[in-house]
């Protein structure tokens, strides 16, 4: 399947060249040569990737950009004229992920997509597994390992494990760790936390005769392997 990238451009000379271009290397283009068009376009369709001009009519590619972060995590790279320190500052502090500066090389910018994708894919192929101090949680396969035996969690118990492996070494106190396995509109025991603590010390810390969960009097629990 093509990898698709939507190109929001109003300069439609560049837009036709670079559209060529990224076709040519096997690419599939969209183009939208407003902000408020493009906007829709993002918002609507399934891309890969998206070529965001910052000087756009009818929306600023910060604002079509700002905008787009609110829902989605879609990968892009800024295209401006500008080259001032501080609107590579703002578009990055927008959510963009990389940003050049125009006129550009064709190279340079086909070297940049290529970067993203590939740290996309590395970061995705990263977060199917968790280990910590010998604890393999698989989220593809929903299971949980240590020395090859595989530990039997409820949901909640996989969730706050999940959450603090996903965060080890950081301690989390007990309102986030509420938050993430039982929702914010949980209504029950205020001590939820440390009851599922308990059990999950005695699946794995006391099988296994490890630490696994270390607790921060006064603050929470967390993962340490360091």
């Amino acid at each position: 399947m093509a990898v698709k990238i939507l190109l929001i451009e109003d300069e439609e000379k560049i837009a036709r060249f670079t559209e060529l271009e990224l076709v040519h290397e096997g690419y599939e283009v969209e183009k939208a040569f407003d902000g408020r068009t493009g906007l829709d376009r993002a918002e609507s369709g399934d891309f890969d990737l998206i070529l965001l001009d910052i000087m756009l009519p009818e929306l600023s590619g910060l604002e079509v950009l700002r905008r787009l972060r609110r829902t989605s995590d879609v990968p892009v790279i800024m295209l401006t004229a500008r080259d001032a320190v501080m609107d590579k500052v703002s578009g990055l502090d927008a959510g963009a992920d990389d940003y050049i500066t125009k006129p550009f090389a064709i190279e340079e910018l086909l070297a940049r997509i290529r970067v993203i994708f590939k740290k996309r894919n590395k970061d995705e192929r990263e977060t199917h597994i968790l280990e910590a101090k010998g604890v393999v949680m698989d989220l593809d396969r929903h299971e949980v390992t240590c020395r090859g035996e595989i530990i039997q969690l409820n949901h909640r118990e996989y969730e706050l494990v999940k959450t603090l492996m996903e965060n080890k070494n950081y301690v989390m106190n007990r309102e986030q760790l509420m938050n993430d396995v039982c929702g914010y509109n949980y209504v029950g025991e205020s001590n939820v936390i440390d009851v599922y603590v308990r059990y999950i010390r005695a699946k794995i810390d006391d099988h296994f005769k490890m630490k696994f969960i270390t607790t921060v009097r006064g603050v929470g629990y967390a993962i340490k392997d360091e």
